[in-house]
């Protein structure tokens, strides 16, 4: 019997070491998800500072579709650039067809 408790008590031991080992790396792929968003962030911040909130929401999208795949961390760098480039885009053409209306209406 002493012999069983040993063998159960390694056996625990070694799943709380993955456990530990699986906890730690998932808070490091969320850590390095989260030091991607400040990065682009702070890269964009100016252009999209009237857009807070589609920026934000670009970055949850983006993260949201990494986390189907099976690496997440290496496919969320490049989602985020793409979709907070594509709201950066989309704001630059507003604003250019706010100015062409402005000059239009100065015209006229």
């Amino acid at each position: 019997m002493n012999m069983n408790t040993n063998h159960h008590n390694e056996s625990s031991a070694g799943e709380q070491t993955i456990a530990k080992r699986c906890i730690k790396s998932c808070r490091k792929f969320l850590s390095g998800i989260e030091q991607t968003k400040r990065r682009i962030s702070k890269d964009f911040q100016e252009a999209l500072e009237s857009q807070e909130k589609l920026f934000q929401l670009a970055l949850n999208e983006a993260e949201a579709l990494a986390w189907q795949t099976a690496y997440p961390h290496l496919v969320f760098p490049t989602l985020a650039l793409e979709k907070v480039q594509s709201v950066a885009a989309w704001q630059e053409r507003q604003h250019s067809l706010y100015r062409r209306r402005t000059a239009f209406a100065e015209v006229i």
